[in-house]
């Protein structure tokens, strides 16, 4: 019972008949005991040591266990928190010689990509891509995004505004709706970074330098983790993606009145979205606004348009230059057309067909 504080059968004996037997000498031990002579008082040192007996007037009485062992507990807890405090800053140190040995191992200029499969391997990653940023940060922030937590984010951009680096943000227009979200912008935009916002995203990205990007590997999924690319080519795509976006931006709290009565931008891309065949819910997560939001923009559009039914408001829309129906805008490969279906639809006095179809 008492292995664990480092005493065996014959300390348990020693003290067990101490309890039967309050204010017995070491030659009651040694009369009624088994075991040697060098056995028994190297048991009563021990109990004398953690104050389980104490003598009285050449006689050993036991004391009351919790009281005595609390002392020799929290030495041990003390022990073990030191233990574990060591084996963080030896994992942390094997963690960092790791990576250390994976970044010499490829060239700079070597075109390559690495999965990160965990939230914490992704902010590890982005906290060392921002500490060796030294131009830019361009990122791509859409909604429900775990690997973009915003605690861990402000102390890295604070950072790169602090060096001359350059961040760039564009988070989705539902970003209003979201306040630690918004207050970060702001905090952003107030320390001198560029924030916009777009009606969708189509992934999360971050592009450090426009060497070493970051992207979500399944956008539909963000608990699938992330990858870093490298290499020219790469990146090249990824710059000219987030720049073509942020061509469409409308700057954050910007004043939204239109004077010709036009779509706002999330407007237009309601009616993309279901100009595809989305559904509701599809469209609400590509947006990051809730149903009830999205099915009232809807009757606003129809209302606004003169319009009975989604099919006819579709219509409409193309009629006023609204929107631009195009095969390829689709996220769904076209149907085949046959020759005579094809030059129907692609005739200017051919039957007009909805979006909405």
């Amino acid at each position: 019972m008492l292995q664990p504080l480092g005493l065996d059968e014959v300390a348990h004996a020693v003290y067990r008949f101490a309890l039967s037997q309050p204010g017995c000498r070491l030659d009651d031990l040694l009369l009624h005991l088994d075991g040697g002579e060098h056995e028994i008082r190297r048991s009563v040192d021990r109990l004398l040591e953690l104050a389980l007996l104490r003598p009285v007037s050449g006689t050993l009485v036991p004391t009351r266990p919790p009281l005595a062992l609390r002392t020799l507990l929290q030495r041990q807890q003390s022990e073990l928190l030191r233990r574990e405090r060591e084996f963080t800053q030896i994992k942390a140190a094997v963690d960092r010689l790791s990576e250390e040995y994976e970044y010499a191992q490829a060239p700079g200029s070597h075109a390559g990509w690495e999965r990160l499969e965990t939230r914490a391997a992704i902010h590890a990653r982005m906290e060392r891509l921002a500490g060796k940023s030294t131009i830019e940060c361009l990122s791509l922030l859409p909604a429900d995004n775990p690997a973009d937590d915003l605690d861990a984010r402000r102390p890295m951009d604070q950072h790169m505004l602090e060096r001359g680096v350059s961040v760039w943000n564009l988070h989705l227009e539902s970003i209003c709706n979201d306040r630690a979200t918004l207050n970060y912008a702001r905090w952003l935009m107030s320390n001198g970074g560029g924030v916009g916002t777009v009606p969708t995203l189509p992934l999360w990205l971050v592009i450090y330098d426009r060497t070493t990007a970051l992207l979500s590997i399944d956008p539909n999924d963000p608990a699938a983790g992330a990858v870093e690319v490298t290499g020219a080519g790469f990146l090249t795509g990824l710059v000219a993606l987030f720049e073509r976006i942020w061509a469409t931006m409308t700057p954050l709290d910007a004043d939204e009145t239109s004077a010709d009565d036009g779509p706002s931008p999330v407007e237009r891309e309601v009616l993309r979205l279901m100009g595809q065949g989305l559904t509701d819910e599809a469209v609400c997560k590509k947006l990051g606004i809730g149903l009830r939001t999205l099915r009232r923009t809807i009757a606003e559009l129809m209302d606004r348009l003169g319009a009975r039914s989604r099919f006819e408001a579709g219509a409409i829309a193309v009629d006023r230059g609204w929107l631009r129906p195009c095969p390829c805008s689709s996220d769904r490969p076209p149907r085949p057309k046959d020759k005579a279906q094809s030059v129907e639809a692609d005739s200017p006095s051919g039957t007009r067909t909805s979006v909405f179809a």
